[in-house]
């Protein structure tokens, strides 16, 4: 059962009263992303305010996400399609590019219909249908983006307990249990001449990024991340996958150290053996008996 508030429920009784009468209504997305960011589009032609949150009426087309109910615990997976021009951005950057370099990854996702007294009039109240996050990224091409999300029941197949040893560290590279400090391991830097969508050629390349992660700050890929598949030192950084676009020599990044999760790595690289949450002395399951 959905809840809802009376003034809806009073204007689908006027609805089903007066079969002729129509019923204005407007679907709401909302994408709350990892970092925080929140973006919320609606499929009419004019912004609506629901809840406190102003859903934009000139972002991306969405598509999907239906209301469905079931008894017990079924996960509901739902594909959403995302149509946007290349004039939609997210932090700069074209919405989809961020799609692709994993912007929506972990992202929370509600679907609401929100009614109106008239097309365009004022908000009456709203139902949600749909409240889950996103699953995976199915496809990304040049107009539109294919999306699985699934309901907030997928939680239940997370692998418990949270936290298994291993030989390697569980920690995330620069977050709060790591402790080490980005930017003391990040260098800035130029693209230079000769580079292309996979390769870029940097005097300030070092062994170090290796695995690592680059963010440029200007030109045709600004606000793009990346990550460092291979560096030479002093020469180039080879990337994972390549960039949405041929970046122009001079165009400028960011670039930092990445970590294989190794006690050695923690030690030589960033010094940092007290945060180490790895356990590489635990034997393998094929002599632990």
């Amino acid at each position: 059962m959905k809840s809802t508030t009376t003034p809806v429920l009073a204007a689908l009784n006027a609805a089903r009263a007066a079969p002729d009468a129509p019923l204005a209504f407007a679907e709401c997305f909302t994408f709350t992303l990892a970092t925080g960011t929140v973006l919320a589009w609606t499929n009419i032609d004019a912004p609506i305010t629901y809840n406190g949150v102003t859903f934009s009426a000139t972002g991306p087309l969405v598509q999907g996400l239906k209301s469905k109910s079931s008894i017990g615990l079924e996960v509901d997976k739902q594909q959403v399609i995302i149509a946007a021009r290349p004039t939609d951005l997210i932090s700069g950057a074209p919405i989809l590019n961020a799609i692709r370099q994993g912007a929506f990854d972990g992202a929370i996702v509600q679907r609401d219909r929100v009614f109106l007294a008239s097309l365009g009039g004022a908000v009456i109240g709203g139902v949600t249908l749909f409240h889950g996050r996103v699953a995976t990224i199915d496809s990304v091409g040049r107009t539109q983006a294919q999306i699985t999300v699934a309901s907030d029941l997928v939680v239940l197949d997370y692998d418990m307990p949270h936290n298994l040893y291993s030989p390697t560290c569980v920690h995330t590279l620069y977050d709060s249990g790591c402790g080490v400090i980005r930017g003391a391991f990040s260098a800035s830097g130029t693209v230079g001449a000769g580079s292309t969508a996979g390769l870029i050629n940097t005097s300030v390349a070092a062994a170090g990024h290796a695995q690592g992660s680059i963010v440029f700050t200007s030109g045709v890929n600004a606000n793009v991340r990346a990550t460092v598949k291979k560096a030479v030192a002093g020469a180039s950084l080879s990337l994972m996958y390549p960039l949405p676009s041929t970046p122009a020599a001079g165009d400028a990044f960011t670039v930092a150290f990445g970590c294989d999760h190794t006690r050695g790595t923690c030690q030589a690289k960033f010094a940092n053996l007290n945060n180490f949450r790895g356990f590489p002395f635990v034997p393998p399951p094929q002599i632990a008996y």
